[in-house]
C-alpha cells in the first residue's frame, strides 16, 4: 500500500511541480495553428476525392 501512496504523491508533485503549462497566448496560438492545418488537411482529402470520383466517372462512361 505504500508504494501506491508513493506513486500517487509523486504524480502529483510531478504535475504541480515540473510540467511547464502553457500561457494563454501559447493555447489560443496552438489552437488556430491545428484549426488551420485540420481545414488545410480536409481540403487536400475533399480535393482528392472529388476528382478521384470524377476521373472514375470518366472511365465507366467510356465503357458504357
Amino acid at each position: 500500500m505504500n508504494k501506491v501512496t508513493t506513486y500517487f504523491r509523486d504524480s502529483y508533485r510531478e504535475l504541480v511541480e515540473k510540467v511547464a503549462w502553457p500561457s494563454w497566448q501559447d493555447l489560443q496560438q496552438s489552437t488556430v495553428i491545428v484549426l488551420v492545418a485540420t481545414l488545410i488537411i480536409t481540403g487536400i482529402v475533399w480535393l482528392m476525392d472529388f476528382s478521384s470520383n470524377q476521373v472514375l466517372k470518366l472511365i465507366y462512361s467510356l465503357f458504357k
